[in-house]
This record gives C-alpha cells, structure tokens and sequence, in this order.
C-alpha cells in the first residue's frame, strides 16, 4: 500500500520521478531538453517549493509560471497535446508514488492549472 503525500521529501520524490518520466518522453520531453534547455539544478527546487505550496500552502513559492509558460509560447507554441501528455505523466507518477487525499488534491490542482494555463495561453484570456 501507497501513503500520501506527506511533506516536502513525498514532493521531492514525485518531482524527481515525474521529470525523470518527462525528459525521456517523445511528446514533451524535447521541449524541456531542447527547446527551454532547462537548468535541472534551478528547476527542481523551484518545482519543489511551488508543489510544497500547492498542496500544503507554505508560501515558499512566489514565482509566476503563467509568465514564464508565456514566454515560452512565444519561443516555441504549445498545443493541447502538451499539456494533456505533461498531466498524464504527472497522473500516473502520482499514482505509482502515493494515494490519499493530498495526492488526489495534488493531481486535481495539475489539471486546474493546465487548464487556466491553456484558457490563458490559447484564447487570450487573463
């Protein structure tokens, strides 16, 4: 049996594992590794104090993913396709981590993000 996600190592540990998944993907991977060219050492823990936040509220986030997913847009234009892989992988390494309410809370937020990300980024929105 699975626990749920607890504190910031639970975090950690679904962060790592997801974008472990996400760097090897055919449908997302190359945008992280060749197109943003992401800096893993500064990504992570960022992704760590924004889920940390997420789930828990501990304020140890305050940076604009709207933005920097914006500008992103305007290097390389994402798709639907993108966001709907990113929340599969993110899904299912949450599935194969943990269960209980904070992961189901954390799964459900992946997707209430996404969606405002592509209302906003897709139909001009906010």
């Amino acid at each position: 049996m699975r626990g749920d996600i607890k504190n910031r190592v639970d975090i950690e540990t679904l962060v790592k594992a997801f974008y472990e998944k996400v760097k090897l993907d055919p449908v997302i991977g190359y945008i992280f590794t060749d197109i943003a060219k992401v800096n893993w050492g500064k990504h992570l823990p960022v992704m760590f104090d924004f889920w940390e936040n997420t789930i828990f509220y501990t304020g140890s986030y305050t940076g604009n993913p709207m933005k920097t997913h914006q500008h992103l847009n305007a290097i390389f234009p994402l798709q639907p396709v993108h966001f709907k892989r990113w929340n599969e992988l993110f899904i299912a390494t949450a599935d194969e981590l943990f269960e209980g309410s904070n992961t189901e809370l954390a799964k459900q937020r992946a997707v209430s993000i996404s969606t405002v990300m592509q209302l906003k980024l897709f139909n001009g929105i906010g």
